[in-house]
């Protein structure tokens, strides 16, 4: 993701302890008075402290503080107990140091800040681009985590003002939490007539035959993949730069946007290997798209059929900036991580509150599959709220819907600078079975699926699930699905 980010000196935290003093005579013996130190109180955690800004916590002194504040392109990997959650060295009007940083989780709510995984640039990586004429920027961008065997892998983006001079780096330890030693260079990009997609936005998967896939790109010619050797994790030709297998549509003869921020998972249930793409300004319109396949190096095909590697854009968009009513909205919601744990799949990225676009929380939400194979996700983060029967009488009364809708907008940064919100509308299930003030309109259900069938001959087939209305901090049902024509639809009551 070609970004400029800040960087900066770490804090020091200095704990005192006082000790009490004793009056005796200067001929008596007092015996020693051990120092008692009390155990530090635990506070419960109160989900409800969460919030869309943080701008007194936000400087690298208080980084312990984080959580998921300051996250910008997340993968998460589930070790033990915990989820570890690595992210692009970003921070909200402060300066950081590169690095990567490094989160845990056992809930994927409460994140915990751990450090990073590096002191510095990895010098394998800044050695590459200065030894071709730049300077690399001081930060790492968009990492990617996998555990081979025993051993965690942790793939680097870094790249510097030079158009296209970047790199992907690999580091390994024993632990998640490192420390991380420097194996190699996977792929590299130079500013030259080679046609050849940015260097950064590392992903990677591993088929039922032990075949480690590598997909990467920003911009430039899209989404390329390539073979690992998975014994080392490095590229398994020398100097390969593999082939595309995602590119945008355009407007006339200007690209419709960025595509970049791939991540690939292999769908066991479903036999499938999904690739899911960033479209779009990363500050504002950024959005999620997917493509499926029978084969980790594709062809990927969209809702419609079509090779994700033509020149249009595709979809399902299953992701987009969107506005419940009485909020600022979220914007910048994409390059995901895309996990399971126990069956359950996730999505995490970052988003962006409408009222200032430069703060950075983590998102996780829920992803769930439509009855023809699309991962749908959930229109709210990711609460832990407990699930139980809803039955057709809690359904009815009024909800607020969003249809994600998409406006074409060529160009990058200085062309979207608007996030194109899809704001929410009201949308009435009556207890007769119709819907809104529209007779011929029926919705009908049949847990956990919801149909809404419209006059129009358009028809919605939507999940429920109970969860959190984070906008209000109480409990909702939500729903979310895609449309005949491939649109997704949330909903939330």
């Amino acid at each position: 993701m070609q970004k400029y980010l800040s960087k900066g000196i770490s804090g020091v935290v200095l704990f005192l302890l006082g000790a009490s003093l004793v009056a005796c005579s200067p001929n008596e013996e007092v015996a020693p008075n051990p120092l008692v130190v009390n155990p530090p109180v635990e506070v419960p955690f109160d989900i409800n402290t969460l919030s869309d800004t943080y701008a007194a916590i936000a400087p690298y002194e208080f980084r312990f503080k984080w959580g998921p504040y300051n996250t910008h392109d997340p993968s998460i990997i589930k070790e033990g107990s915990y989820f570890y959650c690595y992210s692009t060295d970003a921070g909200f009007g402060t300066t950081v140091p590169a690095g990567i940083q490094v989160r845990k989780s056992k809930d994927l709510i409460n994140w915990e800040y751990v450090g990073t995984a590096f002191n510095d640039l990895p010098q394998q990586g800044a050695d590459f681009i200065k030894q071709n004429g730049g300077t690399p920027f001081n930060s790492l961008w968009a990492p990617y985590i996998l555990k081979v065997n025993n051993e965690f892998r942790l793939y680097y983006s870094l790249s510097s003002p030079t158009p296209r001079l970047s790199v992907i780096g690999l580091a390994t330890a024993a632990s998640p939490e490192g420390p991380w030693t420097e194996k190699g260079l996977v792929v590299t990009s130079l500013n030259n007539s080679i046609i050849q997609t940015n260097a950064i936005d590392p992903t990677v998967v591993v088929d039922n035959s032990g075949n480690h896939t590598f997909y990467y790109g920003s911009a430039w010619d899209g989404i390329y993949t390539l073979k690992l050797n998975p014994a080392t994790g490095l590229a398994a030709l020398h100097n390969d730069k593999g082939t595309r297998v995602a590119q945008r549509g355009f407007t006339g003869n200007k690209i419709n946007g960025n595509i970049e921020g791939p991540e690939i998972i292999y769908q066991p249930e479903l036999k499938k290997y999904y690739l899911f793409i960033s479209y779009d300004w990363l500050e504002t319109k950024y959005n999620v798209r997917v493509g499926r396949s029978d084969f980790p190096e594709g062809p990927f095909y969209d809702f419609n059929g079509k090779d994700i590697n033509s020149t249009e854009d595709h979809g399902p968009m299953i992701l987009a900036p969107y506005q419940f009513a009485g909020h600022s909205g979220w914007q910048g919601v994409a390059h995901p991580a895309v996990f399971a744990d126990n069956g359950q799949y996730y999505m995490a990225h970052q988003g962006r509150p409408g009222e200032n676009k430069f703060f950075m929380v983590l998102h996780v939400r829920k992803i769930y599959w439509t009855k023809d194979g699309w991962p749908i996700v959930s229109p709210e983060r990711f609460s832990g709220t407990e699930q139980t029967t809803i039955p057709d009488s809690e359904l009815v009364g009024i909800w607020e819907q969003i249809t994600l809708s998409y406006q074409v907008v060529p160009g990058y940064a200085e062309e979207q600078v608007s996030p194109d919100f899809q704001t929410s509308i009201p949308l009435e299930l009556k207890a007769d079975g119709t819907l809104n003030n529209d007779a011929a309109s029926k919705w009908t259900y049949k847990a956990p699926w919801l149909e809404l069938n419209w006059s129009n001959g358009k028809t919605d087939n939507v999940y429920v699930e109970r969860g959190r209305d984070w906008e209000n901090k109480k409990p909702c049902l939500v729903f979310t699905g895609l449309n005949t024509a491939g649109t997704a639809i949330w909903g939330r009551k």
